[in-house]
């Protein structure tokens, strides 16, 4: 089990404090293998925008000093988050990872330009998913990730019930068909994309048949 360290954006306005020093310091540990989760969140704003800016920039310049791929969280924020994204990029390239993807074509082609990474949840599968497919499929296919967001958003047909990491194969099979590859090839490609990504995770010798 591995893990990352961050500030998620309801939580910004309480842990400013937290440096980037402090980020860095953390992040040194062995299991710690990205930033974050952190970024912006105005579905529900739980936290001051500017909060939320303020210690997504943090986490950005923690990302960029480590190496480290940051974890980034987009609700709703799609104009700011390409704006800031760009900006910081401007200062100096950052490894990332556009997490739980939902958000509109725009800030997925801004974050394949600057270098990042698109990952899907179960969020792909739902019936009114046509337009995050049609994101998906547009995608490069060596920045495409799937994820959990476990226990949240399980895939069809788990939809509504608690999500499992094993579930991830469901929401795999409907970008494989999105794209136009093979299940056995889109494991091979999340899988590469991801011990890519996320350097500081060893990678799992290969089993003997």
């Amino acid at each position: 089990i591995y893990c990352s360290v961050g500030t998620h954006p309801h939580n910004a306005a309480e842990e400013l404090d937290i440096t980037v020093e402090e980020l860095v310091r953390l992040s040194a540990h062995p299991k710690v293998v990205a930033i974050g989760e952190a970024g912006l969140d105005y579905f529900y704003d739980k936290a001051p925008r500017d909060a939320q800016a303020q210690g997504f920039r943090n986490h950005i310049a923690a990302a960029r000093e480590t190496g480290l791929p940051l974890v980034i969280h987009s609700r709703d924020a799609d104009a700011d988050m390409a704006d800031i994204l760009e900006d910081e990029t401007g200062k100096g390239a950052f490894p990332f990872i556009l997490h739980c993807f939902s958000s509109g074509r725009r800030l997925a082609e801004v974050g394949v330009a600057l270098g990042g990474y698109v990952s899907f949840s179960g969020i792909l599968t739902f019936k009114n998913s046509a337009e995050l497919r049609a994101i998906a499929a547009d995608v490069p296919h060596a920045r495409l990730l799937v994820e959990t967001d476990a226990p949240y958003l399980a895939p069809v047909p788990f939809r509504g019930k608690r999500n499992e990491p094993a579930y991830v194969a469901h929401t795999a099979k409907v970008l494989a068909e999105t794209i136009g590859v093979s299940e056995a090839e889109i494991a091979d490609l999340t899988t590469d994309n991801f011990f890519r990504l996320f350097g500081k995770m060893p990678r799992p010798a290969e089993q003997s048949a």
